[in-house]
C-alpha cells in the first residue's frame, strides 16, 4: 500500500498514518496483538477486563478525567478485545489530535488499576455476561468456539466466566500486561488530513520515551478438532443453530479466495446463496449468514440461523444442499465474475470508512508485516478460479469438517 507512511521507532512502536485532505475528522488508536487466546487458564476474560480497566484511572488521571478529556471537544473514546487484539482508539477533530495521541498513550501504558474500580468495573461485566446469555444469537457464537477449539484458548469467552471475573485483584493485571505486552507487537494508527511530519513529532513526543520491552511470546497453535453434534436446550422461543469449523490461517495464501467463497454463500449480501435458498425462497429465518475469522495460526468457518424448532431440520437440510453444490458443481464464468465484482465492489465501499481504514492500518502490519493495498487484493481476486473454489469448498465445507451446534426452546 503506497498511500500510508510508516515510522518505526527505537523501542520498536511502529506508527502508521495515511493522510486523508477531505477530512476534518482524525481516527487514531492504539492495536496491541494481544486478547483473551493470551490468557492462562486462571486469567480467562482478564484481557477485556484489561480493557475496561483502562478507562478507570492512569497515573495522572482518575476516570473522570479520561472520559471528559475528549467528550468536552466532541470526541469519542473507545475500545474492543478480540481473541488476538486490544484497541484503544478514539475519533475527533483534527484540531484536537494532540489531545487524543496523549490520552490513548497515557490509557494504554500508564494505567494504575485503582481497586475501588476494579470492583465496580468487576460487576459491570457480568452483566454484561449476563446481556449476553440473554441473547442467545450471541451466546451460541461463543458458545461455538469452545466446541470448535476444546481446551484450546481461542475457545474460550472473551469475557471470561463468572468464577474468574470474581476473582481479579490488581497484581492480577499487572502481571498480565508484564507477561504480554511487548513494544515490537503493538502499532499506533492514525488517518487524517494532518501531514505525517505532525503525527511522527508526537510520535516522538509521547512514545519515544517508552521502554523497549522486545522477545518472543509464543501461543500454543490449535491442532485437534474433532467433529461433534450439540443441542442445549435453553428457555427461549426461537431455535438457534450454527454449523461450521475449522478454516484458513491469516497468512495462508487462500485467506482471500475462501473469504470470496464465504462471501457468495453466506455474506453481506441479499443475494448470498443461503439468504436466496432459506430466506427468500422459503421464508424458514429471519437472519442467515456466514461468517471466516482468520487467526495466527488456524481460522474458523461458521454459518448461523434461527428459526422455528419444527424446521431445523429442513433449514440444515438446505444448508447441506448449498454447501454440496459448491463442493460439486463449478462455478460458470458468468457466475465467477459476477462474485468477483460484487467483493471487489464491498471492499471499495469499505475503504470509506477512515475509522475502518485506521484500524486496518495497524491490525494489517500486526498480522502480515504489511498492509495490503486494494489494487493489490483486487489483483489476487481476479486471479482466482472457479476450480480454486470449488476445491475450497471441499477442504473447508466437506461433511467431516463440519461441526454443529443447537440451541433448542425448551
Amino acid at each position: 500500500m503506497s498511500d500510508y507512511d510508516l515510522y518505526e521507532l527505537p523501542n520498536g512502536i511502529r506508527v502508521l498514518h495515511k493522510q486523508v485532505l477531505h477530512t476534518k475528522i482524525a481516527h487514531c488508536g492504539f492495536l496491541l496483538d494481544i486478547g483473551s487466546r493470551d490468557e492462562k487458564p486462571h486469567q480467562l476474560g482478564l484481557a477485556h477486563f484489561w480493557e475496561h480497566m483502562a478507562f478507570k484511572g492512569t497515573e495522572k488521571r482518575k476516570s473522570f478525567h479520561i472520559l471528559n478529556r475528549l467528550e468536552t471537544v466532541g470526541g469519542e473514546l473507545n475500545a474492543y478485545t478480540t481473541k488476538e487484539k486490544i484497541c484503544f482508539y478514539a475519533s475527533l477533530l483534527s484540531t484536537h489530535f494532540e489531545r487524543a495521541f496523549e490520552l490513548l498513550t497515557d490509557l494504554t501504558f500508564n494505567s494504575v488499576f485503582p481497586e475501588k474500580e476494579i470492583e465496580k468495573e468487576r460487576g459491570v461485566i457480568l452483566e454484561e455476561m449476563s446481556m449476553y446469555q440473554d441473547a442467545p444469537e450471541d451466546a451460541i457464537v461463543d458458545d461455538f468456539d469452545d466446541v470448535i477449539f476444546p481446551n484450546h484458548s481461542l475457545g474460550h469467552n472473551i469475557l471470561g466466566t463468572r468464577e474468574s471475573v470474581s476473582g481479579f485483584q490488581q497484581q492480577d493485571f499487572y502481571r498480565f500486561l508484564a507477561d504480554n505486552v511487548r513494544t515490537d507487537r503493538l502499532a499506533f494508527s492514525s488517518v487524517s488530513n494532518l501531514p505525517f511530519k505532525e503525527v511522527k513529532r508526537l510520535a516522538d513526543k509521547y512514545l519515544a520515551p517508552i521502554s523497549a520491552k522486545l522477545g518472543a511470546r509464543p501461543r500454543t497453535p490449535f491442532t485437534a478438532f474433532q467433529q461433534v453434534e450439540l443441542t442445549e436446550r435453553k428457555p427461549i422461543n426461537q431455535a438457534h443453530c450454527i454449523i461450521g469449523g475449522p478454516a484458513y490461517a491469516i497468512g495462508d495464501a487462500r485467506r482471500i479466495p475462501f473469504f470470496m467463497l464465504n462471501n457468495l454463500l453466506g455474506g453481506p449480501g441479499m443475494n448470498s446463496r443461503l439468504n436466496l435458498a432459506v430466506r427468500e425462497k422459503y421464508g424458514l429465518v429471519y437472519t442467515i449468514d456466514s461468517t471466516y475469522s482468520p487467526y495466527t495460526d488456524t481460522g474458523l468457518f461458521g454459518i448461523y440461523f434461527g428459526t422455528e424448532k419444527k424446521q431445523v431440520a429442513r433449514t440444515i437440510s438446505l444448508v447441506n444442499k448449498e454447501l454440496k453444490l459448491l463442493r460439486e458443481k463449478t462455478l460458470t464464468t458468468n457466475q465467477l465474475h459476477v462474485v468477483k465484482e460484487q467483493l471487489m465492489g464491498q471492499l471499495a465501499m469499505s475503504e470509506e470508512s477512515n475509522s475502518g481504514m485506521m484500524q486496518l492500518l495497524g491490525k494489517s502490519t500486526l498480522d502480515l508485516n504489511r498492509v495490503e493495498s486494494i489494487n493489490e487484493v483486487f489483483g489476487q481476486i481476479r486471479q482466482i478460479t472457479a476450480e480454486q473454489l470449488r476445491d475450497l469448498a471441499n477442504d473447508v465445507l466437506r461433511e467431516d469438517n463440519l461441526s454443529v451446534l443447537q440451541y433448542l426452546p425448551e
